[in-house]
Parts: C-alpha cells; structure tokens; sequence
C-alpha cells in the first residue's frame, strides 16, 4: 500500500501559500499525464505568456500545442520571471474570485518502495485520469451526490427511462451456472444473439448468423483484446480521434502494426472512403473503428456502410466497435439501429468483426456479457483465445441475458432509449446554445451519448482542456480533456499537432438531475470569467 502523499489538495477556493507554489501545483497536474500528453499546461501557460507581452495577440486564437507565434515568428516560450503574473491569469475573474487553485495529484507509487518487473510507466486512460483528479477534490464513485460526472462513458442504469423493462434486482443461480462457462460462451446465449442479429439486419439474406459466428466475452476491452492476439503480421489501421482505451491495447501486442489517421477538424472528423481506399494501398489488412463514433457522436450513413464493405470485402480485416449502435438519432427515434451485419454478404466469407453487448444499449454495464460476431473460423481463435486471455464471461449472467434478447422486446427497449436520450441531448444543447456555445448540423451528435465540445472561442485559459477541466473541478463537474482521444501507441511525432487540447467531450450518458447540475456548474465557470452572453 502507497504511503501518504507529501503534498494534499488544497481546500476549494483556498488561496495558494505563494505565486510560486501555485504554478507548481499546475505544473504537478501536468505531471500526471501520460508522456505524449505533459504539454497542454506548458502550452497554456505560453499562450497566456505571449497574450500578455504582445497586445496583437489574441489570447482566444488557439495556437499548434508547444508552440505559439509572436508577432515577429518567433517562439515565446514561458519564462520563470513571469510566473507571478501567469498565476494571476490563471486565477482572474471578473466574479471576484481571487485564485483558482490547482489540485494536487497524489503520486500514483512510493517511490521508496521497490518493484521489480513492474511497468510502472502504465498511464490512465482518460477517464481513470479525470476520477482520480477528481477523487483528490473528495469526488466519490459509491457517493457521489454532490457531483456531476459527466466524464464517465456510461449510460444511466437505473429504472429511469420511460418504457423501459425493469433492470433485474436478482438473477437465478442453477446447477449448471456455477460451472466454467465456454470460452466462447454458453450456447443459448449465442444463439439467441445471432438470431437479433439475423431479424434485424438479415431477413431478406441467404446467408445468416448461426451461434458458430457469435463468441461471448466479459466486455468490450476483453473482445478487443482477443482480437488483436489473433491478428498479425499486418498494418492495423484506426481513425483519431477515437475512443481511448484504443491506445493501451494497440500498443500491448506486437504481433501487428497499428497505423494512425488523423481526421480533419474542419469536416467535424468525418471517415471519408477516399481516406479507407488510401490506407488499403499503402498496405493495410486491418481497420478498427467505432460506429456510432467515441467521442465526435457522429457515425457512418447506411450507403457508406456498404461502401466501405464493398472496398474491404477481398483484402482487409473490418473490426467495427458498435457499442452505441442503438443510440441512433436519425432514424425518428424508431428502435432501428445501424450496423454492419446489413452489409455481410457471406456470414462465413467477409473478413468482419462486430463488437457489441449489455454495457451500453441494454443500461447494464456492470455485467459485462458482451459478443462479438464474424466468420467460424475467426470465432475458434477468438474462443482459444479466451482460454489464456481471461477465462470467459460469468456464466450466470450469460443465462440471465437469454431473455433479454427476444427482438420484439428489443426493438421496444431501442425505442424508448433512443426517446430518452435524445431528449437529454436535446437538453443539453438547448443549455450549451445558451451560454454561447454554436452547434449546426454538421456538430451536432447524432448517435452515442456524447458531445465533442469545441472551446477554442473561449478566454484564455477556458480554451485549453486542462484549464477549463481544472475549473470544472471547482463546480465539482467532470469531463473528459480532448487530449485523451489522441490515441499514438508508437508516440509517433507527426502526430504532436493534431492534440485537441481546445476540446473536451461531454457525457449526457447520466440522469437529467446530473446533467442539470453539470451544465449549472459550466453556466458558473463562464460566468465567472465574464464570458456568458447574458447575465445570472
């Protein structure tokens, strides 16, 4: 167990001992980002530098991360001398707070204890990273009355949609439940997922899902473990940004190469099948992608769906993460769903992986049954696998969710989320719209449970992630910095500019009361910093 930390978080609202402990303290926060991450404060910190010794300089125009422009081209790096006057930035308001003080992160090892063979290099993914920034300011996952944690990538769990079945408070215990369950997982089970899959997206096909091409694993990132030590010798290749358990994974294995592609900004980070038929040519085998999109809330239409089928179907392995397949806006709130199994012409032939299960659109993340479908032959390895891997999903809640999945009841259970959702989406647009945040139909999430929020129009300090997370923070509100969606397992340096540290993304996966009390705390911070367009 880890001895206590030198240094505590300083009370909310409570003055810093001194200008220079201050900036340590931001300096400290910094620290506990992964490597290719630990230069967002220094990048603030120099923006708000050369804001102040160049007047022409716009402190709200967002500069390339590491570097800002004088007006002369050179570069201003911060300088120690003007430590006092970057606190006091830091810290201003036009409300009359005096400081803004920085969290102390507690040091995640003792040092003086030691620990041979043990990586201790592992970073946090962005959400891990967000609670334990936010547990040094007393937030509490088992108690969390008094904060909004809009940072969490969960759906609420509890009997609060309308229409809805009833979450289960017990599940039965048979005989045969206590037993090791198939790697592959328990055959009724997988039975009844090809058949949801069958009646939703193939009745008018030859070729259908039987259980041979559904495996059951304990959750998302044990399907993508799996996957990624079946694959190899090949290039691998993945959008950016996307979801950012993606990094630790791609980077374990060294079986494959994984290939980053930067999306552009300007088109809201649209997969574009120009970009797919570039990544082919150069070699690739292997392309894995969430649709619906984590973090951008955006997916693939129907039509470029089957494009992208049709490019991949004779060279290149498609593993499409489709965890908020059900979270579809566009379809009039129907119960419809999007997914690649539409597009499958052979079950048994086309090279495709779908991962999908409970965690999100059944509300049951705690479970952990999830499924992924593709060939037989994919499958047995996938099921091998899982014999070395992780052992398998609990058998019992495998036989629990059998019933789950009765398509009629399915299709009833996607309308009502897809109503509710939305609804709470809608809210939370109508609260950011207000506080002078712009959306269109291009940003404007049409699918998941989140929103990629742009802040570059923001003051100073609110227009970089980790400053406008450090104010969250105080409001007791937690988001997810944009950084983290940079996902470079080879920390490949061409990628250092495309570090979205002017964005943060939004979860509305919580119940209304959370996402009213996170989007009053936002209406705070902006008003704190004189930035509403009107007043409160």
């Amino acid at each position: 167990m880890a001895s206590p930390s030198n240094h505590t978080p300083p009370p909310i609202n409570a003055p810093p001992d001194s200008d220079d402990e201050s900036f340590s303290e931001f300096e400290r926060l910094e620290s506990t980002l992964p490597d290719p991450l630990k230069r967002s404060a220094t990048s603030l910190l120099e923006l708000l530098s050369v804001s102040t010794n160049n007047p022409h300089i716009n402190p709200n125009q967002p500069y390339p991360l590491g570097h800002h422009a004088s007006p002369s081209g050179s570069s201003t790096p911060a300088h120690p001398t003007l430590h006092s006057h970057l606190v006091q930035k830091l810290s201003e308001s036009n409300s009359g707070r005096e400081h803004s003080p920085i969290p102390l992160p507690k040091p995640k090892f003792d040092a003086a204890i030691h620990k041979p063979a043990m990586n201790t290099k592992q970073s946090s993914t962005g959400v891990l990273w967000v609670t334990e920034r936010a547990g040094e300011y007393g937030f509490n996952p088992e108690d969390n009355h008094d904060w909004a944690n809009l940072g969490q990538g969960a759906p609420e769990h509890g009997d609060t949609v309308p229409g809805s079945f009833k979450r289960p408070t017990s599940i039965p215990i048979s005989e045969l439940s206590k037993e090791y369950a198939p790697t592959a997982g328990i055959k009724p089970l997988r039975e009844a997922v090809a058949n949801l899959y069958n009646e939703a997206y193939r009745k008018n096909k030859s070729s259908k899902y039987t259980y041979k091409n559904v495996c059951i694993v304990p959750g998302g990132r044990a399907g993508l473990t799996r996957i990624a030590s079946i694959i190899s010798d090949c290039y691998l290749s993945f959008f950016l940004p996307d979801y950012t358990a993606y990094a630790e994974m791609l980077s374990l294995f060294k079986n494959f190469s994984p290939i980053p592609v930067p999306l552009s900004e300007s088109d809201n980070y649209e997969v574009h099948l120009n970009v797919i038929k570039q990544e082919l040519v150069r070699g690739v085998s292997a392309l894995l992608t969430s649709n619906p999109r984590n973090p951008t809330g955006k997916c693939m239409t129907p039509s470029q769906l089957k494009r992208l089928h049709q490019l991949c179907r004779q060279s290149c392995l498609l593993i499409m993460d489709e965890f908020y397949s059900h979270y579809y806006y566009d379809d009039g709130c129907t119960g419809s769903s999007i997914s690649s199994a539409e597009f499958v012409e052979d079950v048994n032939k086309d090279p495709v992986l779908i991962l999908n299960g409970l965690t999100k659109a059944f509300r049951l993340p705690g479970w952990r049954v999830c499924w992924i479908l593709g060939p037989e032959e994919y499958i047995n390895a996938l099921s091998s696998a899982g014999s070395f891997l992780d052992g398998g999903c609990n058998g019992a809640f495998q036989y629990a969710a059998v019933d789950f999945l009765q398509p009629l009841k399915v299709r009833q259970e996607m309308k009502a989320l897809q109503i509710h959702f939305k609804m709470k989406r809608d809210y939370i647009l109508g609260r950011l719209s207000k506080m002078g945040f712009t959306f269109n139909q291009d940003n404007t999430p049409n699918s998941t449970f989140y929103l990629w929020l742009n802040l570059s129009h923001l003051p100073g300090k609110l227009s970089n992630c980790l400053g406008f997370f450090h104010e969250c923070l105080h409001e007791k509100v937690i988001i997810v910095p944009g950084f983290f969606f940079l996902i470079n397992p080879q920390n490949l340096s061409r990628l250092e500019d495309v570090i979205w540290y002017n964005y943060v993304r939004i979860s509305y996966g919580p119940e209304l009361p959370q996402l009213e009390k996170g989007m009053d705390g936002i209406e705070r911070i902006l008003h704190k910093f004189g930035c509403l367009p009107y007043e409160i």
